[in-house]
């Protein structure tokens, strides 16, 4: 790592964020309704930024059934069985986005220490994030993952924290940026106290993000220098502000 006013700790969201697996999200949870409750749902719950935990919790209450601790984690279980069960369908149905594998190359060329924070469970994220050679610049041991926590920001201060632990002073606030799709991600961000770049590749546009606070919008991750130069113009920003 160097001294310049570069992002030390990137966390990146994993949906619509770095790769898509379409309709298969729906499947995922579909499959383990099934194994759990023994009938597929008449519906489940929005997904769009929000945590494994969440999600799980309110498509029980959507589907008439109360999620008691013990069905929470017999659910989380299902979902990593179906994690495996359906990474062909993965591979099928989704991709990584456009500029993925180049983002990730260039901010390790740049020292920084990158990982998720996702709404996925770890199993799951790991799984996506392999089916499309996602995982390699990630240390995905450091990672914010779904069932810890129903809130993002939690997710945020819990990846800093191990980072933290691991590699000590290098990891101040002001040069951690979270990377990611909603205003979900840029609001756990900040609730954090971490910069926050939005990438407008899933169903929140620039303006949505703009507005939820983020300290810069991308359209996308197609133009490595542009996310290099985000990242770290946001990082800048953080350091004037301490």
């Amino acid at each position: 790592m160097t001294d310049s006013p570069a992002p030390r700790l990137v966390l990146w969201d994993v949906d619509r964020t770095l790769l898509t697996v379409g309709a298969v999200s729906r499947e995922l949870y579909e499959y383990a309704f099934t194994a759990v409750i023994g009938r597929l749902p008449d519906t489940v719950a929005d997904m769009a930024g929000r945590t494994e935990l969440a999600i799980i919790t309110d498509t029980l209450r959507r589907n008439g059934v109360a999620p008691e601790p013990d069905l929470l984690s017999r659910f989380s279980t299902a979902l990593r069985r179906a994690a495996e069960e359906l990474r062909p369908r993965m591979r099928e149905a989704g991709r990584a986005l456009p500029g993925a594998h180049a983002a990730l190359e260039a901010l390790h060329r740049l020292g920084a220490v990158q990982t998720v924070v996702t709404g996925n469970i770890r199993e799951l994220a790991a799984a996506k994030l392999t089916v499309f050679d996602l995982a390699t610049r990630l240390d995905l041991a450091l990672g914010g993952y779904g069932d810890h926590s129903t809130d993002r920001a939690d997710l945020v201060r819990w990846a800093v924290d191990r980072a933290t632990e691991r590699y000590g002073a290098a990891i101040e606030p002001s040069t951690v940026v979270v990377v990611g799709d909603t205003p979900h991600d840029v609001r756990g961000a900040h609730a954090a106290g971490v910069r926050a770049v939005g990438v407008a590749t899933g169903r929140s546009s620039r303006a949505d993000l703009a507005a939820a606070g983020a300290d810069g919008v991308l359209d996308d991750l197609a133009d490595t220098a542009a996310v290099v130069r985000m990242l770290t113009e946001a990082v800048r920003r953080g350091a004037g502000r301490r």
